[in-house]
């Protein structure tokens, strides 16, 4: 596994393969690799690995396993390669849920989650693991705005062509000054070496890639990020 990694030109190797011997993902690294090539893939997978061994006693064996093999799907579904260039229908639903998913044992604790979605919803025509990477980190950041301690409410709606999918915290706000900022490149309001100031730059890329739109919305006590997406990307 080890050598198949290094043979992509896969940082730390060695460290990602004994994570997912851990998980329990033994064979089809293929479907993993666009995971393995991300600079969150770490993050991810140590997430999944911590989710993966929430049980050890013999009780509760049959639920940590059913649980792992929750975490291995997740895993897989986020790693869809879609590196062909071509969009494929998607739902967004399945793609919020796969990463609430990796983000179990962070959520689980502290953090209530509230999703609203109509069931009729449509799926839309993307690139599902770039839209992926923008729910990773429009979680990842509400989660640690609250400081693991909130409530997360995702409301999915459709409008006329669009989808509209709304992430709002409980955290205590983004200053009116700061807001204007947050999605350029290298802009980060976190310590020295927490951060590297492109997550919200990479997702502004990847809506505007989708011809969508991203906003920001906050005053004390409540933040909402709302990403407004076309049923169909218009071909240009």
């Amino acid at each position: 596994m080890t050598g198949q990694m290094t043979s992509h030109s896969i940082q730390k190797a060695a460290k990602l393969a004994n994570i997912l011997v851990g998980i329990g993902v033994w064979d089809d690294l293929d479907t993993l690799l666009p995971l393995l090539k991300d600079p969150e893939g770490e993050k991810i997978l140590q997430t999944a690995y911590q989710f993966a061994n929430l049980q050890t006693s013999t009780r509760n064996i049959v639920t940590a396993a059913e649980r792992a093999a929750k975490v291995v799907f997740a895993l897989k579904t986020y790693a869809h390669d879609d590196s062909s260039g071509n969009k494929i229908e998607a739902n967004i639903i399945e793609g919020i849920y796969t990463i609430l998913t990796l983000y179990y044992n962070q959520l689980k604790y502290g953090v209530e989650v509230i999703i609203n979605y109509e069931d009729s919803l449509p799926a839309i025509l993307c690139y599902p693991d770039q839209l992926n990477q923008v729910w990773t980190n429009l979680i990842h950041n509400s989660i640690q705005a609250m400081d693991s301690k909130g409530t997360l409410t995702i409301d999915v709606r459709q409008q006329d062509d669009q989808i509209k999918v709304s992430f709002t915290d409980s955290a205590k706000g983004i200053p009116p000054e700061i807001i204007p900022k947050i999605f350029k490149p290298f802009f980060t309001t976190k310590p020295p070496g927490e951060g590297s100031g492109l997550g919200l730059d990479i997702v502004k890329k990847i809506v505007d890639k989708h011809q969508g739109q991203i906003e920001v919305e906050s005053v004390p006590g409540k933040t909402t990020f709302t990403v407004v997406l076309p049923i169909e990307i218009v071909s240009e």
